[in-house]
């Protein structure tokens, strides 16, 4: 019987690959509202990010975040987000690609 395949996402920071779980979900939602989202299944167009807050500021840094979910975040958002939980613990390994097997 053929292995399941785990999906892989990459991090918008730092740009590794990494298992759906490893990442945090940040969510444009329909109604235009950008909400954290570790559940992985709010509706809406999401970016992925390593939860470490390193990651976080280099997306906020390069405007990675704004381009990926395609709106202009302001910075009062931005603050609610980082305390709210974007990038507070680093539980993702370093190391393996997208196409390590």
């Amino acid at each position: 019987m053929a292995e399941k395949k785990v999906p892989l996402r990459t991090c918008i920071g730092c740009g590794q690959c990494r298992t759906k779980k490893e990442l945090v979900r940040i969510v444009r939602r329909p109604d235009g509202s950008v909400v954290l989202d570790r559940t992985g299944r709010e509706a809406g167009r999401g970016a992925y990010l390593c939860d470490d807050p390193a990651c976080f500021e280099k997306a906020v840094r390069k405007k990675s975040l704004s381009r990926a979910l395609g709106v202009p975040i302001p910075e009062e958002l931005l603050n609610e987000l980082r305390s709210s939980g974007a990038g507070n613990e680093a539980k993702a390994d370093p190391g393996g690609g997208c196409h390590a097997g």
